[in-house]
This record gives structure tokens, C-alpha cells and sequence, in this order.
């Protein structure tokens, strides 16, 4: 069935157009009245945890694709940490199936680095490269620098990212939150920044050696930024990311609550306004969520013993828009290149912009609500916050994914 959006802001070519949107699209069914109606090409978010295999009672595809779509996105990247780990075709297979049986949205599978992300052995990254978008052991670091070297000439042999969770264990010392203010203030042990740059400075130094395509995951400090804006200058294959959450919040923000704890940590404001230096002038490629659902007795232990994670798919944008585009700092056009634009490139994601889009209405305002949630998980730092923008229509390859009506 055909629709039309009248007098929509439409995203082509970097800059926005005002015109009427007609599309076709499953069996949609017409837009109450929008007050500033945007047609956005569908985000992709290359950083997801959807916990199917082995963690179901999380996430499954299903729920985390209608969340994603509830979010804007069209393709995703879903991480590795599952059971059975994806180290091999064998044990890929499940998470296939699944995403064959339940995905609303594009789900790409990593592949595991090592063997059961015990950073001991490579994968079988021969098997795993045609059907996954990119290795990585996220929710563990590489520890070994040998490893990671071997598995950056393999993946540079296989024409695949090395992503990394960049993490030196034996830095961490039992932490729970940034080693910062609000860690002295209320005795927690805290997470030095140096846990996270360092094993990106070893990193930077394995891809610049063997011309390894290498990503760096939701970056956190303004070390980590540093490295990474000198070795552009210096001509490495990097890209990196960093999360909604580190963008507009600090460790200053903290509660003593669950829905806080996340991994890396929140940071002080200086890395926070890092963070977004480095995405002003480049450094920072993308923004992506770490969506990383829990159940609610897993979150519901305090900020010291809950589990790392916070879920982000169904925030990210409103958030963005209202903290950093509405303020002046970001552009929109800026923000649309950050989840859309430069993630489908680095990642060779390919989407057709007449049959992948959203639609959102920037004149509507919400607040957020993790009851409302389509993901299984409501652990979220943003309850309660108050946030222009809010998605009305995604469209994935033609069909509509939220709302979704089983078309």
C-alpha cells in the first residue's frame, strides 16, 4: 500500500529537503497528525547484545529487532558473548536460525576472535567470514598481544574488522564504577582509565604494522581519543565508537542503582567533553548503543553487584537529539552521519534508502518510560527523562517494522 508523509524534512545527500515522502510499505495504514515530521535513512547500530542463543531469558532476536526497529534502525551487529559462542560455522548455525526465524529488522552476527572468547586460540575465522560482519570477543579483551596480532593478519587476510572491547584485566582491581569522583565520595572501588587506552595504544600499534581494518568499541575516555585522532594522522585503519550514555552523562550522575552500571564506566565531564570533541572534528566515527539487556533481578542488586549493561536501542536518538542537536552542539545532519551514514560504510552495510527509512516526529515530546520498552530489558540510566523526538514509522527492505503488524 502506498504512503505519504506531506511537508516532511527528508535526509538526501547529507542535508535535509522539504518535500512530500510517498513510499510503499506493507500494509500501513496512515500518521496521525505530526507536528515535525523527519525521514532519516534507517540507523545502524554495530554494537548489540540480543542474547539469543544461550541467554533467552534476556533478549531474544525477536524482541531486540522490534526494539531496534522502535529505535530507528534498520541493521544491526550482534555481539558474540552467547552460548555456544560463535567460533565456528557449527556453533554459528543456532544464531542464524534464529535471526532467520525471528529478525524484524537486518541482524548481523560477529564472529568470536578466539575460541569460546577465551582468548587462548583463534576461531575459525575461515569458516565464520562469509556469514558474520566482523570478529570480535566484545565482553572480553584480548589480553594476549600475540593473539591479537594473529588475529589481525587473518582478518586483514579475510577482508574483515578486528572490533575490540578494549580491557586490560589487570588493570580493573575488582572495580564496579570510573575510579573517579563518585567513587572516592561513596567508597567504591573504582575502573582506571588506563584499563581502557592502553590496550588501545597496543592495539593501534598491531593495526598500523599489519594494515588490519581495526574498530575500537564504545570508547570512554579522552586518552582513548587522543590515540586514536593520532593515529588517523598517522594513516591506521581505525574507526571507532562511543555510546549515548558517555555523551551526555558523567560519573557525577551516578546512583546507587543497577541502571547505572554499564562497561566501560561512566566518566568524568572532561572525558565526557572529549568524547564529543573527538566527534566534532572526526575522530569518533560512530554512535552506537551497546544494547546490553538483563533480567531484572540481574539489575536489581545495587550499582556495585549488578550486572554490566544498560539497554540503549530504544533512547539512543531522542536523547542525542534532545542533550546535544536541539542545544547546539551537534548538528542534525551530524547526528544522522553518526548512526546511519558512517556505520553502513565502515561495516559495508548496504541500504537501500527508498525501502530503509525512518520516520520521526522532532515536534513530539516523551518521557522515557522503560515499561514501554519492546526490549525484554528496562535498565536504562535515561528513566524519566523527559525527550523531544520520537519514532513513528521504521521501514526495513520495504516492510514495516515498527509498529509491526506481522506484514
Amino acid at each position: 500500500m502506498n504512503g505519504c508523509i506531506h511537508g516532511a524534512k527528508v535526509y538526501e545527500n547529507g542535508r535535509f529537503v522539504e518535500r512530500d515522502f510517498s513510499f510503499e510499505a506493507g500494509n500501513f495504514a496512515g500518521f496521525s497528525a505530526m507536528i515535525s515530521p523527519y525521514v532519516f535513512p534507517g540507523f545502524v547500530d554495530v554494537h548489540v547484545h540480543f542474547r539469543e542463543p544461550g541467554f533467552s531469558y534476556k533478549e531474544t532476536i525477536r524482541t531486540g529487532s522490534l526494539a531496534a526497529a522502535h529505535g530507528g534502525c534498520c541493521a544491526v551487529c550482534a555481539m558474540p558473548n552467547l552460548n555456544p559462542v560463535p567460533d565456528c560455522a557449527e556453533t554459528l548455525a543456532p544464531q542464524l536460525e534464529a535471526i532467520r526465524e525471528g529478525a524484524v529488522v537486518r541482524v548481523l552476527p560477529y564472529g568470536a576472535i578466539t575460541r569460546g572468547e577465551m582468548g587462548e586460540a583463534l576461531s575459525d575465522m575461515d569458516a565464520l567470514a562469509e556469514h558474520v560482519c566482523a570478529f570480535s570477543d566484545d565482553g572480553r579483551g584480548v589480553q594476549s598481544e600475540e593473539m591479537m596480532r594473529a588475529a589481525m593478519v587473518k582478518a586483514k587476510s579475510l577482508g574483515k574488522l578486528i572490533c575490540a572491547h578494549c580491557e586490560d584485566n589487570s588493570l580493573l582491581r575488582g572495580g564496579c564504577i570510573h575510579d573517579g569522583e563518585y567513587a572516592r565520595l561513596h567508597g567504591h572501588r573504582g575502573i582506571c582509565s588506563e584499563s581502557e587506552w592502553r590496550p588501545i595504544e597496543r592495539d593501534l600499534r598491531l593495526a598500523k604494522q599489519t594494515g588490519c581494518g581495526y574498530h575500537v568499541c564504545h570508547i570512554s575516555t579522552k586518552e582513548s581519543v587522543a590515540l586514536i585522532r593520532q593515529a588517523k594522522r598517522e594513516g591506521v585503519d581505525v574507526t571507532c565508537e562511543t555510546g549515548p550514555h558517555y555523551l551526555t552523562l558523567t560519573d557525577m550522575d551516578l546512583q546507587e542503582d543497577g541502571r547505572f552500571k554499564m562497561n566501560p564506566p561512566l566518566r568524568s565531564p572532561a572525558d565526557r567533553d572529549a568524547l564529543i570533541e573527538g566527534l566534532l572534528d572526526g575522530t569518533i566515527d560512530m554512535i552506537a548503543t551497546d544494547h546490553a539487556p538483563h533480567s531484572a533481578e540481574e539489575k536489581g542488586r545495587g550499582l556495585e553487584k549488578s550486572l554490566m549493561g544498560v539497554v540503549g536501542l530504544e533512547t539512543a536518538f531522542s536523547e542525542l537529539y534532545t542533550r546535544l542537536v536541539r542545544p547546539g552542539v551537534l548538528t542534525l545532519e551530524k547526528l544522522v552521519e553518526l548512526m546511519s551514514v558512517n556505520p553502513a560504510r565502515r561495516f559495508g552495510i548496504s541500504l537501500n534508502p527508498a525501502e530503509n527509512f525512518t520516520v520521526f516526529d522532532l515536534g513530539a515530546h516523551t518521557r522515557v518510560n522503560p515499561e514501554e520498552f519492546l526490549s525484554m530489558g528496562r535498565s536504562t540510566p535515561f528513566a524519566g527523562d523527559d525527550v523531544y523526538g520520537i519514532c513513528r514509522l521504521t521501514v526495513c527492505d520495504g516492510k514495516i517494522a515498527y509498529p509491526y503488524a506481522n506484514n
